[in-house]
């Protein structure tokens, strides 16, 4: 049984987990000037079931109108795993804010941070209002894994974030991931659900918009060299390719035949899913978005070097491409040449101090005015 017996009590745990992770919710009321945590409902696409074999029918506004018990059990994960992510992605950042490059840095990282709070605490809001005794113990359990003990539910969200260039590369690409998982979910048939998502997605636009900003001011300042500015594209692009999952993934397919996860843009698309590739289908959405961000920021930097996205295929360790030795122009490698390859495009120790020492000077990051 759950220790906690209502939101109250999972409100305690809440401040407890705060203290835990070192974080001073009185800072982000002084930097943010107020801020409320709280749930948030917005308006849904349509009432009706929009995908899957209930299709048109209304949608489910308890977890026991859900028909069947593989589909609850199924939606109650999904909201574990999202909540899970947005708890370890305040983990992973929390060292940064203190040491913000500039008062713009602070007041971004802050709101993010705040943020994705407020959406693990949105999810837990879910738990513990629609899924009796099991929400309750999940509850709890989102605030006892830790991104720095490796306990986090996706291995990407147990990777530290180390400074600022980092940071800026995993807003980017990471957040951009959450956005296309949130859009996803925004047409469930689980009406708490869906309803969820709105207020999320508005809020997580400012977090990849910041990443995004952040990535091109770092060119713009042309102060860190663009070959090491390209590993940390390489491994946050990668890693976040993994979070769409499994290629041919059942797990997807079921989600879409009950109803309860569509596409990114479900209410756009005219022709019927290939329920098959449903995963791969939102991975190649996303990475098409991200080579259009990065030849954009190519513009403003000068000279030849400039920076790209490596191939899908690189760097995977879910799906199709997992642990095979593909190069960032997709070259199939030999194995016992990849894992020295690996240090040539991904970050090293020695990639770390070198950026240690460039973001010690002050014009390593363009403002956000130039």
């Amino acid at each position: 049984m759950a220790r906690i017996k209502t939101f109250e009590d999972w409100i305690d745990v809440f401040r407890d987990w705060q203290k835990q992770i070192d974080v001073d919710p009185e800072m982000f009321d002084r930097v943010l000037g107020g801020y409320v945590l709280e749930a948030k409902y917005g308006d849904l696409h349509t009432d009706e079931i929009e995908f899957g074999e209930f299709a048109g029918q209304r949608k489910w506004a308890k977890v026991l109108e859900i028909p069947d018990q593989r589909m609850r059990d199924a939606v109650l994960n999904m909201i574990i795993y999202q909540g899970d992510t947005e708890f370890a992605s305040n983990e992973q950042q929390r060292h940064l804010l203190k040491n913000a490059p500039s008062d713009y840095d602070l007041y971004s990282l802050v709101r993010v941070f705040v943020e994705e709070t407020r959406h693990g605490y949105q999810m837990c809001h879910l738990l513990i209002s629609h899924f009796g005794n099991d929400g309750r113990i999940e509850a709890e359990k989102m605030l006892q894994r830790r991104a720095d003990r490796g306990t986090r539910l996706l291995n990407a969200f147990n990777t530290p974030v180390a400074h600022w260039l980092d940071l800026y590369a995993y807003q980017n690409y990471m957040d951009r991931d959450g956005k296309f998982q949130l859009q996803m979910l925004s047409h469930s048939g689980f009406e708490p659900l869906a309803r969820s998502m709105g207020p999320m997605l508005r809020e997580e636009s400012f977090h990849l918009g910041t990443g995004i900003t952040g990535l091109r001011r770092v060119a713009k300042a042309n102060i860190i060299p663009v070959r090491l500015q390209q590993k940390y594209h390489n491994k946050w692009l990668s890693g976040s390719l993994d979070l769409f999952g499994t290629d041919h993934s059942s797990s997807a397919a079921w989600a879409y035949i009950w109803g309860i996860k569509g596409r990114p843009n479900e209410d756009k698309e005219d022709d019927d899913a290939d329920k098959e590739r449903l995963n791969e289908y939102a991975r190649v959405q996303y990475y098409e978005e991200c080579k259009r961000l990065v030849e954009q920021t190519n513009l403003l930097i000068e000279g030849e070097e400039k920076l790209y996205c490596p191939d899908i295929r690189f760097n995977r360790k879910i799906g199709e491409f997992a642990g095979k030795p593909y190069s960032v122009d997709g070259r199939s490698l030999d194995r016992d040449q990849y894992e020295s390859y690996l240090r040539d495009v991904l970050p090293t120790e020695e990639d770390e101090k070198l950026v240690a020492e460039y973001i010690q000077r002050d014009d390593w990051v363009a403002s956000k005015a130039a």
